[in-house]
C-alpha cells in the first residue's frame, strides 16, 4: 500500500532526524531521508514540496500534537490559569526530542524568506494552548493572549536551548518568572480600568483595540505585528 502524504511526511521526518545535526533542514537532509527510506522521489517530493523546510514544520507540528495529547490526558480542573499555561509551554518544549534538531530550525527560519513559516508556527502552538485550555475569547483578547504567550514560548525555548542544569529546573524557574510578569501586567491592567480616576485614560487605546477581531479561521490571521505567509 502506498503511503499517504501525512504517513510519507511521517517516515520522512524519522529519517531525517538522524541527519540534521550534520546538514541542517536543507535539500541534502530531505535528499539523505529519501534515499534511507527508498520512498519515491516525485511521492516524497508531493508530500513535502518544500523540502527540508516543510520537514522542519512537520517536526514543530509533532511537537504540537504531542504537548495536546498531554493536556488532555490531564486533569487540569484544580490548576488556576498560569498554572495550565506554564505546565502547557513546559510539555510543548518536553515534546522535543533533538535540541540540535530545534537549533537548525532556528537557523533556518532566521532567514528572511523563512521567517514568516517560523512565526507561524510559534503562533499556532501558543493559539492551540489557548484553544486547548478552552479560550475562545471574541475580543481583542484573543490577540493579546496568544502574542503574549508567543513571547513567553520563544524566550522559555531560547533559555532552555542554553540550559544545563539538572531536568533543565533553570528553565521552569525562567518560565514561572515571564508568567508572573505577565500576570502582574494584567492586575495593573485590570486597576486602572476599574480605577475612576485612570479609567479614561484608558478609553482611546481600548477602544482602538476592541476594533480589531479574532480571524474566523487561523489561515484569515493578518494583523499588526504578525506576517502571514503566503498560502
Amino acid at each position: 500500500m502506498t503511503p499517504d502524504s501525512h504517513d510519507t511526511k511521517d517516515i520522512l521526518l524519522d529519517a531525517a532526524l538522524t541527519h540534521v545535526a550534520f546538514d541542517g533542514w536543507t535539500d541534502a537532509t530531505f535528499r539523505a531521508a529519501i534515499a534511507d527510506t527508498k520512498i519515491d522521489p516525485v511521492l516524497a517530493q508531493s508530500a513535502c514540496p518544500r523540502g527540508g523546510v516543510d520537514l522542519a514544520l512537520a517536526f514543530h507540528a509533532r511537537g504540537d500534537q504531542q504537548m495536546v495529547a498531554r493536556m488532555n490526558a490531564t486533569d487540569m480542573s484544580e490548576m488556576k490559569i498560569r498554572e495550565k499555561v506554564a505546565s502547557a509551554v513546559r510539555w510543548r518544549i518536553e515534546a522535543i526530542s533533538d535540541k540540535e534538531a530545534v537549533r537548525r530550525g532556528m537557523a533556518l527560519f532566521a532567514l528572511p524568506q523563512y521567517a514568516a513559516d517560523g512565526a507561524r508556527a510559534i503562533w499556532d502552538t501558543c493559539d492551540l494552548i489557548w484553544n486547548t485550555l478552552g479560550d475562545y475569547s471574541g475580543d481583542f483578547n484573543w490577540y493579546t493572549k496568544r502574542a503574549t504567550l508567543s513571547g513567553v514560548y520563544s524566550s522559555t525555548l531560547l533559555f532552555w536551548l542554553g540550559d544545563d542544569s539538572p531536568e533543565h529546573q533553570a528553565t521552569w524557574d525562567f518560565l514561572d518568572r515571564r508568567i508572573e510578569n505577565i500576570m502582574q501586567f494584567e492586575k495593573f491592567k485590570a486597576q486602572v480600568n476599574n480605577n475612576p480616576l485612570l479609567k479614561p485614560l484608558m478609553a482611546g487605546p481600548n477602544w482602538l483595540l476592541g476594533q480589531i477581531k479574532p480571524p474566523k479561521h487561523p489561515d484569515d490571521l493578518n494583523l499588526p505585528g504578525m506576517m502571514t505567509p503566503p498560502r
